[in-house]
């Protein structure tokens, strides 16, 4: 007779953990439903009888102290402990062992709501009340799905297991197979007399007002996870997470970009020439802005902490403000010779345009655009 250790690979002083692992690797490879040959049918036999020994402590002690009785092959059929929780629990990861009744109390799911809010409220941060609805629990059962004065009762089907079980003839010989109960759904208990608000599932729709504060620094896409607050659990199981996305709206004149906002400010050709002072609205109020004389259309001015809260770390990012030269575009006769006569003071003529030099920005954009 072939050494039980040997013919399942492991080791005498072996854990049954380590054991069980040997056995379900070769189940699977000898099981007759994947390989049909007749000799890897007597192998199969052979790990079988080997595990049925070596699973069992008692019977594994007696083996080791020199006991021959365990060896005989299945004697048409299994064993002592070894039944179909083991096939089980070589093909897919568990057995028998770990069924049982199922909770009527089972986890909610969690809920989305989007919420559009403001560049200012974006920046600063806000509080909102929304209007949710979603799956509460059913006070008039307080979530067990019973009439009042009731409660559920054991399945007359399982006796209170949850589960049934049928014991068929294989090749394998005995095999008992076991499958949720039909009657209960696999609860191990029925509810004769439902409560009639939630109809036995200890749950209702309704709406709710929850507040919510947003923090400053949010933008589109980020989520708020307010816990517990989501969809009750049918049986009145544990509620899942409410997520709030937030949507920011556009603002008329001002551009995100991170924690930075861009704003254009246009000025006419005689202040960016002789320089001036503008006054601008920001997230904070009216600020002013110098303008230098001669300042050139496309210059950036920064205005330091006056762009948006960060959301994580301390501070606020910038509001660039961007100079638009305007050029005039209908003129009178008197300001049509007053320009040429400007023009003629300088020494400017049509001759006086020239090439300028890449400097770096407009030039790459364009190749930047068109780059492969």
């Amino acid at each position: 007779m072939a050494d039980l250790y040997e013919t399942l690979g492991v080791t005498r002083d072996a854990s049954g953990d380590e054991i069980k692992r040997a056995y379900r690797k070769l189940a699977r490879e000898l099981h007759p439903d994947i390989n049909p040959d007749p000799q890897v049918q007597e192998r199969f036999k052979e790990v079988t009888a080997a595990y049925d020994v070596l699973s069992d402590p008692q019977k594994r002690q007696q083996y080791d102290m020199g006991g021959s009785s365990f060896g005989g092959g299945f004697n048409g059929g299994f064993n002592g402990g070894f039944g179909f929780g083991d096939i089980m629990d070589a093909f897919f990861g568990q057995g028998t062992s770990n069924r049982g009744p199922r909770s009527r109390a089972r986890a909610g799911q969690d809920a989305l709501i989007r919420v559009e809010i403001t560049l200012e409220e974006a920046c600063f941060g806000a509080k909102r009340d929304l209007d949710v609805e979603s799956a509460v629990l059913c006070e008039k059962c307080s979530g067990t799905g019973c009439q009042e004065g009731t409660s559920p009762a054991t399945c007359g089907i399982c006796k209170g297991r949850g589960e049934t079980q049928q014991v068929t003839r294989s090749i394998l010989g005995q095999v008992m197979t076991s499958r949720p109960c039909a009657a209960c759904q696999g609860f191990g208990t029925t509810i004769a007399s439902p409560c009639r608000e939630c109809h036995g599932d200890g749950r209702v729709r309704s709406r709710q007002t929850i507040n919510v504060k947003i923090p400053g620094g949010v933008e589109t896409g980020n989520r708020i996870q307010l816990s517990g607050r989501g969809e009750v659990g049918p049986g009145g199981g544990p509620a899942g997470d409410l997520y709030v996305e937030i949507v920011q709206s556009e603002h008329e004149f001002l551009v995100r970009d991170g924690d930075t906002l861009h704003l254009t400010l246009s000025i006419p050709f005689s202040a960016a020439t002789l320089g001036t002072k503008a006054k601008i609205q920001t997230l904070d109020g009216e600020e002013e802005v110098e303008i230098k004389a001669g300042t050139q259309s496309g210059a950036k001015i920064s205005l330091k902490n006056k762009g948006m809260n960060r959301l994580r770390g301390a501070g606020r990012g910038d509001l660039i403000v961007h100079v638009e030269v305007t050029t005039p575009t209908k003129l009178n006769r008197e300001q049509e010779e007053l320009i040429k006569k400007f023009a003629s003071l300088r020494g400017e003529d049509g001759d006086s345009a020239t090439v300028k030099a890449d400097d770096g920005s407009i030039m790459n954009k364009l190749r930047g655009a068109f780059r492969f």
